[in-house]
C-alpha cells in the first residue's frame, strides 16, 4: 500500500505528519486537529481516552470546554478520513478505553520505511552492495524532515520522535557504510559530516567519518577527527573514546586496511604505480578533455614534459576524467603514480607523515626496492623524484590540490623548474584555481605552455547519452528536467539516477539523501540572515525577488546582495541570463536547494513565512494579484486579515456568509 495508489490512504510521520488519498494530500484542518491525529498514530492503535487527549492538547491549561473541542475535532477527523462511511466509521473508532485511530501498518511510512532498513542491512550483510543501495535510498527517500513536524516538541511526541530520528540516524550510518563498501567516498564523507553535526556525542559516526576520510586518501583528516571527538567528550562527559574507537584511530597510524574493514576497491590511492583503476561507467561529455590529454602524452612520449590543471566545483567528475587519463596512460606504456594533496601515511606500519611529492616518489619505486634513496624532505626528495621519472615515460597525478599545505605548492613550483626535457605530463586537480594559495604554483605552470582543463556542467545532450549508456529510453522533457535539477553536475545527476523513475523528477520527485547531506552542509557554512534570505526565496518559489526579500528582512538592497554573493559562492544561488529581463536575467535557487529548504520547514512555520510574504507583497503597487493570492491561501491560518485591492485601498473584516476568512481576502483582491 502506498501514495501512488489513487485508491488508498497513506500516512505519513517522516516529517510533518500528512495523510494523503492516492496523490491528493487531505486538508487536516487547524493545528489542535492535526495535534491531536499525530497523538493517536503515536499510539499505533491503542486507544487514548479523552482526559489523556485533553492533557496531551492543552496541558495543564485545558480551556473550560476542552472535552467538546476534542469530539468536534473528531468529528472533523472522521469525515476527512473515513469520508464513505455510513454509520460508524471504522478508521478513527471510539469505545470505553477511548478514541483510537484502526490504520493497517502498511498504510504508514514508517512501516515502509522500517522494511527498507531491514532488507538493506540483510543485503549489505551478505554483501550485495548495490541492491542494499538501492534499499536504503528508497527508505531515507521517505523523509520529508524531521520526524512528526510542528509536534516533534510536544511532551507526548518527544519519546516516538526521538525513535524515529535515531531510527534515521541508524539508517544513514548504514547508508554511509554502504557508500565505503561501493568506493563512493565523496558522499560517503559529506554523509558522514552531517551525522557528526547531527548526533556529536553518537560514536558510530565519527568512527565512519574517520574510516570515510582514510579511505578517501585524508588520514590526517581521519586523525583530526579522532581528536576533535575526542576533546569533545572529554568536555561535555568527562569520559575517553571507546577502546573501539581508540583501536581504530591505531589502524589509521598503522595503516591497517582490515580494522578500519576498508575494502581494496574502495580505497582512493595516494601513490600508484603501473595498472589504473578500471572504470566501468563511460564518461561522457570530456570528450575534449580527453582529446587533449591525448595530445599531451604525445609530446611526453617524445621527451617534452608537459603540464595539465582541471579544475572544477565539486562534483563535476574531476576524479572520474583522473582514472581516464590514467587508463590512456597506461595504455600508451606510461607509468603511473598518484598523491592526494596534503599528507598520507607511510608503510609498514610507520608513522611518518609523507607529503605530495614523496607520494610520487614512493609510487615509482622499483619492484625489487632498488629506489635511490632520499634523506629528508626539500630538494633532496625532488631530485630523486626527478631521477625516476627520467628513467621512463610517466603521468604524475596530484589530486585534491586544494588540501596540500603551501610547502606543497612550493614544491610543485620547484619539480616545474626541474623538469626540463623529461618524458613525463604532471596533472595536478583541485577546485578552485582563483585560490591565492595556488597563485604562485600557477604563476609557474603559466610560462610552461600549461594545458588548463575547466569542467563545465553537462548539457543536455549529455544527460541524454548518459541514459542512452544506460539502456533509459527518456523523451527530451525528462532529459531537460533532468539537466535541470542536477543543473548538469555529474555527481548530482548520478544519484539522481539511483532513484527509482518516478521519484526523479516532476511532482513525486526527492532528493537523494547524499545530495540533501551536501546541500545541508553548505547551508550550515552560512551565517543565519542568509539562510534566512533562501528560506524566504524558497517559499515563493525559488526565484530571488530582490525588491520582496530586501523588505522581508527590512535590509537595504546592498545588505541582501552581500547575502546573495555569499549564497553563489556556495553554489546555493545561480543566475539564469535572460536578454528581455530588465537586469539581464534573474537569481534562483537550485531545485534541489529549493527543495531540501522547503522540506526542512515545519507546516506552521510555512504559513508564517507566507503570511509574511503576503504582508510585504501587500503593500506594493505592482503585485500580480495572483501571486497574492497564493501567498494568502498557503498561509492558512496566518493569513492576514486585511489586504489590499488593485486600487490600493484598504479593505478589512470577516464576510458575513460562512466562508473562510481567506476567501473574503482572495475576493478582497479581486
Amino acid at each position: 500500500m502506498n501514495a501512488e495508489d489513487d485508491h488508498t490512504m497513506w500516512y505519513g510521520m517522516l516529517g510533518p505528519v500528512v495523510v494523503r488519498h492516492g496523490r491528493t494530500s487531505l486538508d487536516l484542518g487547524p493545528r489542535q486537529r492535526r495535534l491531536l491525529l499525530t497523538r493517536l498514530l503515536i499510539e499505533d492503535g491503542r486507544p487514548v481516552s479523552l482526559t489523556e487527549l485533553c492533557h496531551s492538547l492543552w496541558g495543564d491549561e485545558q480551556p473550560t470546554a476542552a472535552v467538546s473541542s476534542i469530539r468536534a475535532h473528531i468529528s472533523r477527523l472522521r469525515s476527512v478520513l473515513d469520508p464513505e462511511r455510513k454509520r460508524r466509521s471504522s478508521v478513527l473508532v471510539s469505545g470505553p478505553a477511548g478514541y483510537a485511530l484502526a490504520v493497517p501498518r502498511e498504510a504508514r511510512d514508517t512501516t515502509a520505511f522500517e522494511a527498507h532498513v531491514l532488507r538493506a542491512r540483510d543485503v549489505f550483510a551478505r554483501e550485495q552492495l548495490p541492491l542494499a543501495r538501492t534499499e536504503i535510498d528508497t527508505a531515507l527517500g521517505l523523509w520529508r524532515g524531521p520526524a512528526l513536524g510542528e509536534a516533534a516538541e510536544e511532551p507526548f511526541a518527544l519519546r516516538e520522535g526521538a525513535r524515529l530520528n535515531a531510527a534515521r540516524q541508524d539508517a544513514r550510518e548504514l547508508l554511509t557504510a554502504i557508500l565505503i563498501g561501493q568506493g563512493d567516498l565523496v558522499p560517503a564523507v559529506s554523509v558522514a559530516e552531517q551525522l557528526t553535526v547531527g548526533a556529536p556525542l553518537r560514536e558510530v559516526s565519527w568512527s565512519l567519518l574517520m574510516r570515510a576520510l582514510y579511505a578517501a586518501g585524508r588520514p590526517v583528516e581521519a586523525l583530526r577527527q579522532y581528536d576533535r571527538f575526542r576533546t569533545m567528550l572529554a568536555r561535555e562527559l568527562g569520559l575517553d573514546p571507546s577502546p573501539a574507537l581508540r583501536d581504530l584511530q591505531l589502524a589509521v597510524l598503522r595503516h591497517d586496511t582490515a580494522v578500519l574493514e576498508i575494502p581494496r576497491s574502495s580505497r582512493k590511492p595516494t601513490a600508484l604505480s603501473g595498472t589504473p583503476p578500471v572504470t566501468s561507467a563511460p564518461l561522457v561529455g570530456r570528450s575534449q578533455e580527453t582529446a587533449r590529454f591525448r595530445a599531451l602524452l604525445g609530446d611526453a612520449a617524445t621527451g617534452q614534459s608537459r603540464w595539465a590543471v582541471v579544475s572544477g566545483e565539486p562534483g563535476s567528475g574531476k576524479t572520474r576524467l583522473l582514472d581516464e587519463f590514467a587508463a590512456q596512460a597506461a595504455e600508451a606504456g606510461f607509468a603511473i603514480t598518484r598523491a592526494s594533496g596534503g599528507h598520507a601515511l607511510g608503510r609498514g606500519g610507520t608513522v611518518t607523515l609523507r607529503c605530495a611529492i614523496t607520494q610520487l616518489a614512493d609510487g615509482l619505486r622499483r619492484p625489487d626496492g632498488a629506489a635511490e634513496a632520499h634523506s629528508g624532505p626539500g630538494e633532496d626528495v625532488l631530485t630523486t623524484l626527478v631521477r625516476q621519472l627520467a628513467r621512463v615515460p610517466t603521468l604524475c597525478v596530484v589530486d585534491d590540490l586544494d588540501w596540500a599545505a603551501g610547502d606543497v605548492h612550493d614544491q610543485l613550483r620547484r619539480l616545474a623548474r626541474l623538469l626540463r626535457d623529461v618524458p613525463v605530463v604532471v596533472v595536478c586537480a583541485l577546485r578552485d584555481t582563483q585560490s591565492s594559495a595556488v597563485s604562485g604554483l600557477f604563476a609557474e605552470l603559466a610560462r610552461l605552455d600549461t594545458t588548463w582543463l575547466r569542467l563545465d556542467a553537462l548539457g543536455t545532450a549529455h544527460v541524454s547519452d548518459i541514459l542512452a549508456a544506460r539502456g533509459e529510453s527518456v523523451s527530451p522533457a525528462d532529459c531537460a528536467e533532468l539537466h535541470r535539477r542536477s543543473e548538469g553536475n555529474p555527481f548530482v545527476l548520478g544519484e539522481l539516477l539511483k532513484l527509482p523513475r518516478p521519484h526523479r523528477t516532476g511532482p513525486h520527485a526527492r532528493v537523494p539523501e547524499s545530495v540533501r547531506s551536501v546541500v545541508q552542509a553548505r547551508l550550515a557554512e552560512l551565517p543565519a540572515p542568509a539562510r534566512t534570505m533562501l528560506t524566504y526565496a524558497a517559499v515563493d518559489g525559488g526565484r530571488l525577488d530582490v525588491a520582496l526579500l530586501a523588505g522581508v528582512q527590512r535590509l537595504t538592497h546592498e545588505q541582501l546582495l552581500r547575502q546573495v554573493d555569499d549564497s553563489a559562492s556556495r553554489r546555493l544561488v545561480v543566475w539564469d541570463p535572460d536578454s528581455r529581463a530588465p537586469a539581464g536575467g534573474h537569481y534562483r535557487l537550485p531545485d534541489l536547494v529549493h527543495d531540501v529548504l522547503v522540506d526542512s520547514l515545519t507546516t506552521s512555520s510555512r504559513h508564517l513565512l507566507h503570511s509574511t510574504i503576503a504582508r510585504e507583497l501587500n503593500g506594493r503597487k505592482d503585485t500580480d494579484p495572483d501571486r497574492l493570492v497564493g501567498h494568502l491561501r498557503a498561509a492558512g491560518p496566518m493569513a492576514p486579515a486585511t489586504v489590499a485591492g488593485p486600487t490600493g485601498r484598504t479593505r478589512s473584516g470577516a464576510p458575513r456568509h460562512p466562508a473562510s476568512r481567506e476567501s473574503a481576502e482572495v475576493s478582497a483582491i479581486g
